[in-house]
């Protein structure tokens, strides 16, 4: 009974705590989780796990909705709005299947948008590459030069070619 107090008022001392880091995130932040949880479903279907995928994609999916439109630039603003609604329904799409196919068809539209909002609101941290499959004529982004095809995963997991490279925003 003590234990269970002493967890419940644990708990209740760190909802004040989880908000301030949620008030405190920044959009270059949370514009980059979004980048990073959208790698963890590119990575998840180069391996032709489709559970990871869908796992990957509900991250995706409230990484998408953290974003904290209050702190991006007027110009960051109309892009994130314009897409917005098309990255949540392919990420919830994908998180709503196990079916590979399936979420690979949602991953290329992602894809696309994804490319679109990086390259407009200029805020990541890292290089991004994009990189295309002539097989599936796709595109996605990858965090590595490397490529692991996440269209045709283990089967042609190296066919593509880097198409364009989006340095770090300056700071």
């Amino acid at each position: 009974m003590k234990t269970t107090r002493s967890i419940f008022i644990a708990f209740l001392l760190l909802i004040p705590f989880s908000t301030v880091i949620a008030q405190g995130l920044t959009a270059n932040t949370a514009i980059n989780n979004v980048l990073t949880a959208y790698y963890g479903v590119k990575n998840a279907l180069a391996g032709d796990n489709s559970a990871a995928a869908q796992s990957k994609a509900k991250e995706l999916f409230a990484a998408i909705n953290a974003v904290p439109m209050d702190k991006l630039s007027p110009d960051q603003h109309k892009i994130w709005m314009a897409y917005t609604d098309k990255l949540q329904f392919d990420s919830r799409h994908i998180s709503e299947s196990t079916a590979i196919a399936h979420q690979r068809e949602h991953f290329t539209s992602l894809s696309k948008n994804m490319y679109e909002v990086i390259k407009g609101l200029k805020v990541n941290n890292m290089v991004v590459y994009e990189q295309y499959c002539p097989m599936e004529k796709a595109t996605w982004l990858s965090e590595t030069s490397t490529i692991k095809n996440p269209y045709l995963g283990k089967k042609m997991l190296d066919c593509g070619r880097t198409t364009a490279t989006l340095n770090p925003a300056s700071k």
